[in-house]
């Protein structure tokens, strides 16, 4: 059985992982997501071509605090106590800044950020020092992995794995557009 909270080595080996511009799977709320730097073009190219995913449909950053995320998305229409009701927990579409690369956004003119408690995502956002792509662990058309069994199956035993369980939630983040509040999915 996977402990409930990730292990300082294990979080350092992640980020490591990461800044070598590596794909890490890592537990979350209720699947396995698939991370890596935002930055990092060619990892994020990686996710996409393992899971089948368009590039135009962008990815969301998920980190364990909204500082680590502020450089990504721009407060302006944005209602502060919208963040507050729904974060931690939600993702939710804010206005993205000048500076994010549309290899994140893609044709989208805003920014799908979640603010986690998860405490693997709040170590690695932490000790990686900013915010992380974050996308469900699946090719496109399967159920996102929620057990190692299934992750392995659509990925390979060569995926580097945060030993960490998930967060016990039964399905993905609900999307709220922060601008009208409007549920974008349940």
């Amino acid at each position: 059985m996977l402990p409930r909270h990730p292990r300082r080595q294990d979080i350092r080996r992640g980020v490591a992982h990461i800044r070598r511009g590596g794909v890490i799977a890592y537990p979350t709320e209720g699947v396995w997501g698939l991370g890596c730097d935002p930055r990092r073009r060619r990892a994020l190219n990686r996710i996409l071509a393992m899971k089948g995913r368009p590039r135009h449909k962008g990815v969301l950053l998920v980190a364990g605090r909204a500082a680590e995320t502020r450089r990504y998305w721009s407060a302006q229409g944005t209602d502060q106590a919208l963040l507050a009701r729904f974060w931690p927990g939600t993702t939710l579409v804010l206005p993205a800044t000048p500076q994010v690369p549309f290899w994140i956004r893609g044709r989208h003119a805003g920014i799908a950020v979640r603010i986690s408690s998860h405490p693997a995502i709040v170590a690695l956002s932490r000790v990686f020092g900013g915010a992380m792509v974050s996308t469900s662990a699946n090719p496109a058309g399967k159920q996102p992995a929620r057990d190692l069994r299934t992750l392995y199956r659509y990925f390979g035993r060569s995926l580097w794995v945060l030993p960490t369980r998930l967060g016990g939630q039964h399905h993905p983040s609900r999307i709220v557009d922060a601008r009208s509040g409007r549920v974008l999915r349940e």
